[in-house]
């Protein structure tokens, strides 16, 4: 398990892929803060995750704002970290109906927070970035591996709006499932979102309240540098 052997030495005949980024630092970070690259990092700390949580290790806060600058947050799951060989350079993925409040807010904002709080490991990851649709190939593999009843209530729900009761919910799964039987396609009002960020901040809980905290930072989702500090608690 990673968090068994963050801090066990490496054989001597193991080799280490270059960092895909460069680095810029005063300190350097050792134990669950090491590594040259904040993808490979997050993917390590969402493992543990999976092995440590009761359930859903991938949840995570999603914040938008509307066009009043009201802020919305709301629980969504994390599907991929896209590393940074991918043609995004380094991603978090997750996917919704593009006609809900927060599909909306993404759409006109281009803008979006994700914060993961992990209460077994201590820890939390927070991400703020620039957003992006994800509704070709991938999103198709990712909505065909979901489970039929899973699908079939994506084409039925028309995410946010008002409802009158669950009776008509059920109504609109059943008109699916009659005319989509066996394999529904993915529904064009629904697919990914891609989340490229600027600012990744590791944070880990700390005898006395006093944290550890390394944000990185860089000045545009392209940008191949990053800047990490240790911030306050």
């Amino acid at each position: 398990m990673a968090g068994l052997m963050e801090d066990c030495p490496m054989p001597a005949d193991a080799t280490v892929d270059p960092s895909p980024f460069v680095i810029h630092e005063t300190e350097r970070r050792e134990g669950k803060f090491a590594g040259d690259d904040p993808f490979a990092l997050a993917q390590s700390w969402l493992d543990e995750a999976f092995a440590a949580e009761i359930n859903d290790g991938n949840a995570m806060s999603l914040a938008t704002v509307d066009e009043t600058g009201m802020p919305n947050a709301r629980m969504v799951l994390l599907k991929e970290i896209e590393r940074a060989g991918a043609p995004s350079g380094g991603a978090f993925v997750f996917y919704t109906n593009y006609g809900s409040a927060k599909g909306g807010e993404l759409a006109a904002t281009g803008k979006a927070a994700l914060l993961l709080h992990w209460k077994s490991l201590r820890r939390q990851l927070r991400v703020r970035g620039l957003v992006e649709k994800e509704e070709g190939p991938q999103a198709d593999a990712y909505y065909a591996s979901r489970g039929l009843q899973s699908r079939l209530g994506a084409w039925a729900s028309e995410q946010s709006r008002p409802l009158s009761s669950r009776a008509h919910l059920m109504a609109e799964v059943a008109k699916v499932a009659a005319r989509h039987p066996l394999n529904p396609p993915r529904p064009p009002f629904w697919g990914g979102f891609r989340v490229r960020p600027v600012e990744i901040e590791f944070w880990a809980d700390g005898a006395h309240r006093l944290h550890d905290r390394f944000q990185w930072r860089r000045e545009a989702p392209d940008a191949r540098e990053w800047t990490v500090r240790r911030l306050n608690p």
